[in-house]
């Protein structure tokens, strides 16, 4: 059996290996081995061992190579010692043969490298390498570069910090910001939106023809209305400003409250004391003003409709829309200056009473006919000036004279039944359920009847009051409001109103200093509204539960002065009307 020494493809390409120093042997590829059946030894060799017989000694070998049997050693023999290291002779350096193949070995490793690319991207179909071509670029013969490109450069601050070298590189390491590598073709597609249908929008066209604007245009008006409104940017919408510093640790809270959203403080639902929020409104009757004195004022219960009587003998009816306030329908009644006129609690009907009549005029406004109530059966007044209607709208009650009252069917007009209280009756209201009726009497008393029994079930003298002459009871059923004649309004709690005999008032309101004869809630039970007829500018508005009156009402104008009508808050808006009279130059 013949044995077959490995051997490298070329004499010249195992010498350079040996030359070549350890650290660039690594880089030296690998080439491929072949069975060679050719023995001769090498001529450097052959040359040195035909040396070492002429002279008779024995050849040197390097530390770590296999002995030469045919140098003399054997098994049975003694090892040779090395020779000492300073005998030793240094490796030689490489020459340019040597630099020149391990050029040459690096690039065949590169297009080695190169050709394994290219027969795996063969497997990859198009799109894939579409895609890799758009996000890396084309990298086909510097991988290097893309490393370079994807590391980023690395920013250089211009101020020196006390960050340690570690995260100052760690900072640098963070790749600037990209452009996208593709923009979607939906998004630049720009969106209309309807000017003409939203009434908010409606007011910022400037021309018919922007019926239609884009979301970037619309942006773009927007931000300009909210400039004109606030007369430039505001301080708090300028993005370009920074603080400085960051040492206050107020102002970082602060920069963090104003950069987030979110429920920070929740609206109030029930009205403020204090200052009231008012806004100055077209006249109800600026279509038709009246030179007379108006003597009612009430805005429809179900609709924007508000109701102007008078001394001049007619009913007007208005359409409140704070604009024009156009007039609607006008009603004369003749030879009939109107005491006080009211509707009806549904609002199909007016009820009006004169001064020296007992005629009770009802107009239906569904039918448009009126309808004189000449005499009810059973009622001996002989003028009909003061009545109430129930909230329910089933009763109407008229205060007659010598301390009477006068319980009627609001449907069919008649008679059902009478009370009577010691004195005269100044004036009467019924309670928010309709099921109790108060009556202030001219001697500071007041009485609580029962609708259903008429039986009184209660009575209080009014403190402090000689002499009443007003009540109002609240939506709610939660104050009974009694005025007198010395400018006194007293604040009761219903409860103790029906359950004691000397009830004291919850607040006695002494803002006016003539007899209050109007007295008025709101809806909504947050407004109480005191007047005087016996002097000008005598009006005043009470913050309830508080009852403490707003301090800017009312607004006093030059040469205009405030006169009392009596008035009703419309129902769903907290609306006041008020009379007004010029004053002589």
């Amino acid at each position: 059996m013949r044995l077959r020494r490995l051997l490298p493809a070329s004499g010249a390409s195992a010498a350079a290996a040996r030359e070549v120093p350890g650290r660039m042997r690594s880089e030296v590829p690998r080439e491929r081995l072949r069975f060679s059946s050719n023995l001769t030894m090498p001529p450097e060799r052959r040359r040195r061992m035909k040396l070492d017989r002429r002279t008779g000694a024995t050849p040197k070998r390097k530390p770590g190579t296999r002995p030469d049997w045919k140098a003399g050693a054997g098994p049975g023999r003694p090892p040779q010692k090395p020779a000492p290291s300073s005998q030793r002779k240094p490796p030689a350096r490489p020459s340019a043969a040597a630099a020149a193949i391990a050029v040459a070995a690096a690039e065949e490793e590169r297009r080695l490298r190169q050709r394994n690319r290219l027969t795996l991207e063969e497997d990859k179909p198009a799109v894939e390498r579409c895609l890799e071509e758009l996000v890396f670029g084309d990298v086909e013969n510097d991988e290097d570069a893309l490393l370079r490109r994807l590391r980023g450069p690395r920013v250089q601050g211009h101020e020196d910090s006390g960050d340690s070298e570690v995260e100052n590189e760690a900072k640098g390491n963070f790749p600037p910001q990209k452009k996208p590598v593709w923009v979607d073709e939906d998004d630049e597609d720009e969106e209309m939106v309807d000017m003409m249908n939203n009434r908010f929008r409606k007011d910022m066209m400037k021309n018919a023809s922007e019926s239609k604007l884009s979301k970037d245009n619309l942006k773009k008006r927007l931000k300009e209305e909210f400039q004109h409104a606030m007369g430039g940017v505001p301080a708090w919408a300028e993005t370009t400003k920074r603080k400085t510093s960051s040492d206050d640790e107020s102002e970082e809270d602060e920069d963090d409250l104003l950069q987030r959203t979110g429920n920070f403080i929740s609206t109030s639902t029930s009205l403020p004391r204090g200052i009231l929020k008012m806004k100055n409104c077209q006249h109800a009757n600026a279509e038709r003003p009246t030179v007379a004195r108006i003597s009612s004022v009430q805005f429809h219960p179900g609709a924007q409709i508000v109701m102007v009587a008078g001394l001049d003998n007619a009913v007007s009816l208005f359409q409140v829309d704070g604009k024009t306030n156009p007039k609607i329908q006008s009603i004369y009644l003749e030879r009939f200056p109107i005491f006080k006129a009211c509707f009806s609690a549904n609002g199909e009907e007016v009820l009006a009473t004169s001064n020296h009549s007992k005629v009770l005029y009802v107009y239906d406004m569904l039918a448009g006919k009126l309808i004189p109530v000449h005499q009810v059966r059973g009622l001996k007044e002989k003028i009909v000036r003061s009545f109430e209607v129930s909230p329910d709208g089933s009763f109407l009650l008229i205060n007659g004279i010598a301390g009477y009252l006068h319980l009627l069917a609001m449907k069919t007009k008649e008679l059902i039944g009478s009370m009577k209280i010691n004195g005269r009756v100044a004036a009467s209201t019924f309670s928010s359920d309709s099921k109790k009726v108060y009556a202030s009497s001219g001697d500071g008393e007041v009485y609580v009847w029962d609708v259903n029994s008429r039986k009184c079930l209660n009575r209080f003298v009014d403190e402090g009051s000689l002499y009443g002459l007003s009540i109002a009871t609240s939506r709610n059923g939660q104050y009974v409001a009694c005025g007198s004649n010395c400018g006194v309004v007293n604040i009761y709690n219903q409860d103790s109103c029906l359950q004691e005999t000397n009830p004291k008032p919850i607040k006695a309101i002494m803002n006016l200093v003539t007899g209050v004869t109007s007295l008025t809630f709101n809806p909504t039970t947050e407004i109480l509204a005191i007047a005087s007829e016996k002097m000008k500018e005598a009006v005043r508005l009470v913050h309830l539960p508080s009852c403490t009156v707003f301090s800017n009402f009312p607004v006093v104008k030059r040469r205009i002065f405030l006169m009392f009508i009596p008035w009703i808050f419309l129902q769903e808006v907290d609306t006041l009307p008020w009379g007004m009279k010029k004053a002589r130059p």
